[in-house]
C-alpha cells in the first residue's frame, strides 16, 4: 500500500517537472504498479482461471481457449449489474440515511451511464464490427451477450474533504496529497446461442491523480471519465487484430485549478 502511494506520488512529481499533463508511456506497466486490482467480487464464477496479460488493458482476463471472435456478428449488452458493489467505507461517514440514499440511486444511474455509453461507443464504431441489438429475440446471426457488474466506486475528492478525511493539499494524508479516485467494474461475454460463458475480465482504474480537485462537483464524476474509458477499450479490443496490443491510456492529469 505504502509502495503505491509512494509510486503514485513521484509520478505525480514527475510530471509537474516535465511539464506534462499525463504519463502514458508503457501505461499497462504504469497502471500496474500503482492501481491494484479490486478483490473478486462474485459476479465471475471462476475467478481464478484469469490472468494479467501484457496484451490487453484490463487487468484479470480469461478467454475459452479455442474461442474465435470472428464467427460473432452481434452483440447485446445486458443492463449493467450493482448487486456485486465492494463495501464502500467511506459510506459510513455519511450520517444521514437521505445521503446514503442518494448514494444508491446514484450508483444506479451511473450504472445506466456506463451501459449507455458502452452500446453508444459500438454504434458509433467506423468499423461496425458489431450490430447491437436491443433485444435478445432480434438476433439472427451469431451473437455475444455482454454483462456487466459494477463493483466499486470511490467518491471524489471534495467529498473526502467534506467528510473530514482529508486535510488541507500538503498535510500528507493519502487522500490530500494525491487523488487516487477509482472504479471497478467486473465482466463475462456469454454466447446467446449456448448460454455458455466464453470470456471474463476484470479491471480497477483510476482517474485524475492531482493535488487539488476543484473540478469534480460530484462525488461520482471521476467515475464517468473511466467508465467512457472502460467503453473504448472495449471496442478497441473487438477490433483488435491478432498480436495487437491494446494500451491503457492510464492518465495521471494534474487539476490544480
Amino acid at each position: 500500500m505504502y509502495k503505491s502511494r509512494f509510486l503514485t506520488t513521484c509520478l505525480v512529481s514527475i510530471v509537474m517537472m516535465t511539464g506534462c499533463s499525463t504519463a502514458q508511456n508503457n501505461s499497462n506497466d504504469l497502471k500496474a504498479e500503482v492501481v491494484e486490482p479490486a478483490p473478486d467480487a462474485g459476479f465471475i464464477e471462476r475467478p481464478e482461471l484469469q490472468r494479467k496479460r501484457s496484451d490487453l488493458p484490463f487487468q484479470k482476463v480469461w478467454i475459452k481457449p479455442g474461442f474465435e471472435k470472428s464467427q460473432y456478428r452481434e452483440l447485446i449488452v445486458a443492463p449493467v449489474n450493482t448487486d456485486y458493489m465492494q463495501e464502500m467505507d467511506w459510506m459510513h461517514k455519511l450520517s444521514s440515511a437521505n445521503l446514503i440514499g442518494n448514494v444508491k440511486k446514484d450508483i444506479g444511474e451511473l450504472a445506466v451511464y456506463f451501459h449507455d455509453q458502452v452500446v453508444k461507443k459500438f454504434k458509433e464504431d467506423p468499423k461496425q464490427r458489431f450490430s447491437v441489438i436491443e433485444i435478445e429475440q432480434q438476433h439472427n446471426a451469431p451473437a455475444l451477450r455482454m454483462e456487466l457488474a459494477l463493483i466499486e466506486v470511490d467518491p471524489s475528492q471534495s467529498v473526502l474533504h467534506a467528510m473530514s478525511w482529508a486535510g488541507p493539499p500538503g498535510t500528507g494524508t493519502a487522500a490530500g496529497a494525491v487523488n487516487q479516485r477509482r472504479a471497478a467494474f467486473e465482466g463475462r461475454l456469454r454466447d446467446v446461442d449456448t448460454g455458455e460463458v466464453i470470456a471474463t475480465f476484470a479491471d480497477r482504474d483510476m482517474q485524475d491523480a492531482g493535488p487539488l480537485d476543484l473540478t469534480r462537483l460530484t462525488w461520482y464524476g471521476p467515475a464517468k471519465g473511466i467508465m467512457d474509458r472502460w467503453a473504448e477499450q472495449f471496442v478497441q479490443i473487438a477490433n483488435r487484430r491478432p498480436n495487437e496490443i491494446i494500451t491503457d491510456p492510464t492518465a495521471f492529469t494534474l487539476r490544480p485549478f
